[in-house]
């Protein structure tokens, strides 16, 4: 069925104190969804962010970030009054999300809510530990490990703890008691405030589209509480690490450095962790879009301690078998496989065997140099297509940026007559294509520049900040993508 959708993280809505959160604006924001005609919502990871604020490096695959908690609910709750939010400083931006001040102040907001809240007679909080137990005994330690040892990393952490020794764990679990039922109480509001968040979209018959980085990071609960499911050393460090080679984009490569996967180890349990892992994104989402699709036929492992990923090698994954016991275990669920960069003719064919719908991104197709494959009229039915994603700049920015000869092939292909709302063309022209589902970023549809950019992949500093502002949707887009999706045939 053809079907569409926007892609908006939950940190770019136009919440109060600071950052995007499930607050009324995100309610209003699937309203606009349902009045367009969306049948999606693309989000990213919603996993708590570490170093340099990314979605895809987080403290842990199963948690919830903290910062998307809406405040304005615990106030009618009776967990906190109005004053106590507005005395943080939450930044100067309503375009930005300042993430140290967010940091500095959104903690010390939820500790006074944890302080006002009464969870010993709260049966639906037991009920929700009790039910998660499998991952959020050892987030919770785990970062109230981190806080007492000033945020370090677990591989900074004094020998006992860090090889989680039996009488380590048990001497923290005792000694920073309060400090665990603290993150199990944040753990416990972000799950309650999406699911009723979630809950709301899909009886609009909004589905949400989420996405499960392919790697977890080596600073998690994730890799601290499991680590035979990865390539460690006897001391747990790793032996190697994950990243891309150089490539168009980055001469040297891109050096993630994360863990990477023991994978005869996973093949040997049935990919139970995994199972469990992806079982879980589907009580948090309706859709799953699996990042780095082609780590899953071979991934790049980048020696331990090197400055960049230009001496990594190429390793055999897993291949189909995962995918396979994964389809026994939970059925075939819906899954987007994130397919984009140099393919082999093994991707392609892990892809085919998958039946999963791989990635179209328009921004790739105008290489004036070469015919390819992201070209709308090379596409499949079975394909997702975007204007581009959050790795992109958006369609404006990248048009503005490109060469004189690859802005003249897109001018020919999509007939831009002029370079007014020239992201419209794309828009059609994505809306238009063969694809069962077309995704816009909202900064397309906004017809925004690249200062609203979400990511640029292999820096730091300015990445994950961009935010919708109070007012920014004009009057009228909501019935002028309805009338395009409709045109189109991707209206419900």
């Amino acid at each position: 069925m053809r079907a569409s959708g926007i892609l908006l993280p939950v940190s770019s809505i136009p919440s109060a104190y600071g950052i995007g959160s499930f607050s009324k604006e995100a309610y209003e924001f699937v309203d606009f969804l349902e009045k367009a005609g969306q049948s999606y919502w693309q989000i990213l990871p919603l996993g708590p962010t570490g170093y340099g604020d990314s979605p895809y490096q987080s403290f842990s695959t199963f948690a919830g970030n903290p910062y998307y908690i809406d405040f304005e609910e615990l106030i009618e709750e009776g967990l906190l009054t109005k004053e106590q939010c507005e005395e943080c400083d939450w930044g100067g931006s309503e375009a930005y999300v300042d993430y140290e001040k967010i940091y500095k102040s959104r903690f010390r907001v939820l500790k006074e809510a944890f302080d006002n809240s009464r969870l010993g007679d709260n049966e639906d909080f037991q009920a929700f530990v009790a039910e998660n137990a499998f991952w959020l005994s050892d987030y919770s330690l785990y970062m109230a490990v981190k806080d007492s040892y000033k945020g370090k990393s677990w591989s900074e952490w004094d020998g006992d703890i860090r090889l989680r020794k039996p009488e380590a764990i048990e001497k923290y679990a005792e000694k920073l008691k309060e400090e665990i039922l603290f993150y199990e109480f944040q753990q416990y509001l972000f799950d309650t405030q999406w699911r009723k968040l979630k809950k709301y979209a899909n009886d609009k018959g909004v589905k949400i589209i989420g996405d499960i980085p392919i790697y977890v990071a080596l600073d998690s609960a994730d890799t601290w509480a499991n680590p035979e499911l990865f390539q460690l050393d006897e001391n747990r460090r790793p032996t190697g690490v994950a990243g891309c080679p150089p490539d168009a984009f980055s001469a040297t490569g891109q050096l993630w450095g994360n863990p990477l996967y023991k994978w005869d180890y996973h093949k040997e349990t049935e990919y139970a962790w995994w199972i469990q892992r992806i079982s879980y994104c589907y009580k948090l989402y309706d859709v799953v879009r699996i990042d780095h699709f082609r780590g899953f036929d071979e991934y790049y492992n980048i020696p331990f301690g090197d400055t960049t990923a230009e001496f990594g090698r190429w390793e055999k994954g897993p291949g189909y078998d995962l995918f396979k016991v994964m389809k026994k275990k939970i059925g075939n669920k819906p899954v987007i496989a994130e397919d984009l960069g140099f393919l082999t003719p093994t991707v392609n064919q892990l892809l085919k065997k998958s039946g999963y719908p791989g990635m179209k991104v328009l921004q790739f197709a105008f290489d004036s140099r070469e015919e390819s494959d992201y070209l709308p009229h090379n596409y499949t039915a079975n394909s997702v297509v975007y204007t581009g994603t959050h790795d992109n700049d958006t369609t404006v920015g990248w048009y503005q940026a490109i060469s004189r000869r690859d802005r003249s092939f897109a001018r020919k292909y999509l007939n831009i007559k002029n370079s007014r709302e020239l992201e419209w063309n794309f828009i059609r022209a994505a809306l238009g294509s063969v694809s069962d589902t077309a995704v816009i970023p909202m900064q397309d549809y906004l017809g925004l520049g690249s200062e609203a950019r979400i990511n640029v992949p292999s820096t730091l500093g300015t990445n994950w900040k961009w935010r919708m502002t109070k007012g920014q949707i004009p009057e009228g887009l909501a019935e002028k993508i309805y009338d395009l999706c409709k045109l189109y045939g991707r209206v419900r």
